[in-house]
């Protein structure tokens, strides 16, 4: 079937192979053609649903780096009876984390280093997927206070906020040092900062 008579289809599969791109390169070094191989598309193809690299980029933001947070952090969290358990949980999957992520880094921490500098478009993108996580951790953290999980003395807004900087901080620095046990060392400390917030008795 034609391209063209599989409009969705078409799309989806661009915005694959442009977060596969972009993932592996950057966004700036991404490459149109590599994208058109890895999808055997046409340029038109591609230039009639993203009119520039710049829309395609943004979209993978929107589209597959927020909606992957969402379904990873987010939506586990909401749904929870426990969340502060759950947080802690969450956190404790992630020291499983694959050796490839850790070479490519996390999509989300490479973009805001490389195009929060240098794109207001970009920047505010990135901080609204930014905004939603922490406020995601925040709203596990209060219905966890409100159930007597969690002290009553704890910042939630400030907690959670602490929680996602440090998360990505140890994705950012596992990145660099190329070291998965670099990744399980630091996320088992931030698990360790999420229990000390529960109450003791």
């Amino acid at each position: 079937m034609d391209a063209t008579r599989q409009p969705d289809l078409t799309r989806q599969r661009i915005l694959e192979a442009g977060f596969a791109e972009i993932h592996r390169h950057g966004f700036q070094a991404a490459s149109v053609a590599n994208i058109l191989a890895d999808t055997g598309l046409t340029k038109g193809a591609l230039y009639h649903h993203f009119p520039s690299k710049k829309d395609l980029g943004l979209a993978v933001v929107d589209e597959m780096v927020g909606v992957a947070l969402v379904e990873r952090y987010v939506r586990p969290l909401r749904d929870a009876a426990h969340p502060a358990q759950a947080l802690i949980e969450l956190i404790g999957m992630k020291q499983g984390i694959s050796e490839e992520f850790i070479r490519l880094g996390c999509p989300l921490n490479n973009l805001m280093q490389e195009m929060s500098p240098v794109d207001e478009a970009f920047r505010d993108r990135l901080n609204r997927i930014l905004i939603q996580w922490q406020e995601a951790f925040e709203e596990a953290l209060r219905r966890a206070q409100m159930a007597g999980e969690i002290r009553g003395e704890v910042n939630c807004h400030a907690a959670a906020l602490f929680i996602v900087s440090a998360w990505e901080g140890c994705t950012g620095v596992a990145k660099n040092m190329q070291s998965v046990e670099a990744f399980r060392a630091c996320m088992s400390q931030l698990q360790g900062y999420v229990a000390s917030l529960l109450k003791t008795s």
